[in-house]
């Protein structure tokens, strides 16, 4: 049999534009493979110029799957640039927002995305496993998700004048008091979502049930070594809107803690020239390649990262997590428990919503300091985003103008770990050239799945200048050259 490549053109089920080349040996089996983004935004660049307090409004539009991560993060930077600390109700307000999104987004990953492959199983037909085959499944549960996902989107609507692009999040705190009827209306529908969260996880225990899942869980298909980061408070507990960034190797052991402004000093950036998203690395390992393990400075971002790094803050969380840990052990390798995560997540989020709802204050009127001092300098803004850690760096004039603007999303850090897991997943399951099996090539998709990848968010060039490939064929249409502008 010739070598041959296939390629899975595009993905399925994630935001954002990418394809799998797969690189067959002589026997028909997976020797290679990797996981190309294809697509090219560039907001670093056309950022620059622009007016300072336009960049939350501006960055929560790169992505209507993630806006309310940028937009915070985006702040956050600016109320560094702006030489300004936001009152405690600006920051719980923003906090508040953050955990709604982590329930929303998560919901959307889990439900529409990943949940199908486990609901009905990697080898449903294509055209089911999707939500609406979940929905024929169990219509009730479905209904029930629905709903909570319209809880946590009223929520994000309340506090950011509009639920998908939200507008309040400026420098020095948050543009609107919040009323007290609107809190209370938040905590009615917190307390819903935990309740509601609860059930899902309960749910899902149904699903592990089923040994042919549990067995693709907790298997060593999905299995991969890697260092993790996540960010945690003075406590050691997961908090997705401050704190200091904790990177730990594969045995749980702590490699680096720093905080948000001297993240440079620790994590850095690699290109390879066919993927427009970069790759990043721990500094003080350096990059060798996409290769897991402690040896690598490769890491990895998200649930499954933050599970590895943290503890929750909230009783339910932590508990629902012993059961994981249970389980599976901690630190846990297996990709597919970050679908599990995302549950308790989702539950550790509504209960922190329901924790700042039920502070009083948060409905006075110091939910903003105007900045008042020299403007300019730089300002860094780091956030938990439900995929992972997302940092924005800004470099303001004293013009309030951006000069430079530099975007590490969770996907960025992920790219290099989606990579290696792709191709270890088509390594074990294509053999003999079977790869013309659907569910074959389903197993590999799910690989990249988990980690619930934004790819629009992380894309852009090593040099600002969008790569190009010109291919030139004679008259009878054989290729006579090939010029690319890299």
């Amino acid at each position: 049999m010739v070598k041959k490549t296939i390629e899975i053109n595009p993905v399925s089920r994630l935001e954002g534009e990418a394809k799998i080349s797969i690189f067959l040996d002589d026997k028909g089996n997976a020797e290679d493979a990797y996981f190309q983004v294809t697509e090219y935004r560039g907001f670093e660049k056309f950022c620059i110029g622009r007016a300072a307090e336009e960049m939350p409004r501006i960055v929560s539009r790169i992505c209507g799957v993630c806006p309310w991560p940028h937009h915070i993060a985006s702040a956050k930077a600016l109320d560094k640039a702006f030489h300004v600390e936001p009152p405690k109700t600006g920051e719980d307000l923003r906090k508040l927002a953050c955990v709604a999104h982590i329930w929303y987004s998560h919901s959307a990953h889990f439900f529409a995305l990943a949940g199908p492959d486990f609901v009905l199983g990697p080898d449903a037909h294509p055209a089911e496993r999707n939500l609406l085959g979940i929905l024929h499944a169990d219509k009730d549960f479905t209904v029930k998700a629905l709903e909570g996902r319209n809880h946590s989107y009223v929520i994000q609507q309340i506090l950011g004048g509009r639920s998908t692009h939200p507008v309040t999040a400026i420098p020095g705190g948050m543009s609107f008091k919040l009323a007290e009827e609107k809190r209370k209306e938040i905590l009615e529908r917190s307390e819903a979502l935990v309740k509601f969260s609860q059930l899902v996880l309960d749910w899902f225990d149904t699903i592990l049930a089923n040994k042919q899942i549990l067995d693709l869980v907790v298997g060593k298909i999905y299995k991969n070594a890697y260092n993790y980061m996540g960010t945690v408070n003075d406590k050691g507990h997961i908090d997705y809107y401050e704190g200091e960034q904790v990177i730990v190797n594969p045995d749980g052991e702590e490699i680096v803690r720093f905080s948000s402004d001297k993240y440079y000093e620790h994590i850095s950036e690699h290109c390879e020239p066919w993927c427009t998203s970069k790759q990043t690395f721990v500094r003080k390992i350096g990059w060798k390649g996409f290769e897991s393990g402690a040896d690598s400075g490769v890491y990895s971002v998200g649930p499954l990262a933050r599970f590895n790094v943290g503890e929750y803050s909230t009783p339910l969380a932590q508990k629902a997590k012993k059961k994981i840990v249970d389980t599976v052990g901690k630190p846990c390798h297996l990709q597919l428990v970050s679908n599990w995560v995302r549950l308790v997540e989702m539950l550790n989020a509504a209960e922190i919503m329901v924790e700042i709802a039920k502070k009083p204050y948060i409905t006075n009127n110091e939910y903003r300091v105007i900045p008042e001092g020299p403007i300019g300098g730089r300002g860094i803004g780091i956030v938990e985003a439900p995929r992972g850690t997302l940092i924005h760096d800004y470099t303001v004039d004293e013009n309030a103008m951006m000069t430079k603007v530099n975007l590490i999303v969770a996907t960025t850090h992920n790219i290099a770990p989606i990579n290696i897991s792709v191709r270890e997943v088509a390594k074990q399951v294509i053999k003999n050239g079977n790869y013309e099996n659907e569910v074959i090539l389903n197993m590999v998709e799910m690989a990249f799945r988990s980690y619930d990848p934004c790819l629009a968010c992380s894309t852009h060039t090593p040099h600002g200048s969008l790569p190009l490939e010109v291919k030139i064929f004679d008259k009878e249409r054989k290729l006579k050259d090939v010029v690319r502008r890299q």
